[in-house]
């Protein structure tokens, strides 16, 4: 296989675990390109390797830049703005578990707190929605406790370990 099919095989694979970690396929596929490229990229680069629009490279990438998965470079004497990756693979999986945490764990934790205050007559249905509602608040706290040792961890042997665990990876 040469460079360039290994090239588009890596995009297309990352682009589709990157609709398992929330965001579109576009902007998972601009964060493999960059992530993959030796050197910062324009956004013409993006726009002819990946035969997409201006406005979609624009719109992904201040997205991915938001994630802090991307980050703005500028060539002395250019106007053009360039952008490179975080290439350090556990920086980049710990920033995508920032995000998923902050888009789908918090919102529901605010929401599971407040639900185990629901009032009414006592019944078995009230006890059971009760009991599942507490259940899943405890379990988040669990997970929510989880994440956030792994956010403040600096690349432990815990992190490194826990993120090779469920992803696969190897430094």
């Amino acid at each position: 296989m040469n460079l360039d099919t290994a090239q588009d095989k890596f995009i297309q694979t990352w682009s589709s675990l990157g609709s398992q970690w929330g965001i579109n396929k576009t902007m998972a596929q601009i964060h493999a390109f960059l992530l993959i490229s030796s050197d910062a990229m324009s956004a013409e680069d993006i726009m002819t390797k990946l035969s997409i629009s201006r406005g979609n490279v624009n719109m992904n990438v201040r997205e991915l830049i938001n994630w802090q998965l991307v980050r703005k470079e500028y060539k002395s004497g250019e106007r053009k703005e360039y952008f490179i990756a975080t290439k350090d693979i556990y920086e980049v999986a710990q920033h995508i578990i920032r995000e998923r945490k902050k888009r789908e764990l918090d919102p529901i934790k605010r929401i599971i707190e407040e639900l185990q205050f629901v009032e009414g007559e006592t019944s078995e249905e009230l006890e059971e929605f009760r009991k599942v509602v507490g259940d899943i608040n405890d379990l988040n706290k669990k997970a929510d406790g989880l994440l956030n040792m792994i956010l403040k961890s600096d690349q432990n042997w815990f992190t490194k370990s826990f993120i090779k665990f469920f992803t696969g990876f190897t430094k």
